[in-house]
């Protein structure tokens, strides 16, 4: 069970580093455009989305171990 838990950590350690980037993207004033700006925001929310998923299902392992 402890490399199912390494394997999540990694994936949402990674997730936070590409999420980070984007925002430092947006805050930067990068976008050159409302288009690109909406993507970006997009990608964003999507890896929210996914961290709270990957948050849930680390719960639900803690719980089923106990």
């Amino acid at each position: 069970m402890l490399n199912d838990y390494k394997v999540l950590a990694h994936v949402a350690k990674e997730m936070e580093k590409y999420r980070q980037a984007q925002e430092a993207y947006v805050a930067a004033g990068r976008a050159d455009n409302i288009e690109d700006y909406r993507s970006v925001c997009g990608v964003i929310r999507g890896l929210n989305l996914a961290e709270n998923i990957i948050n849930e299902l680390v719960q639900r392992m803690e719980k089923s171990d106990d």
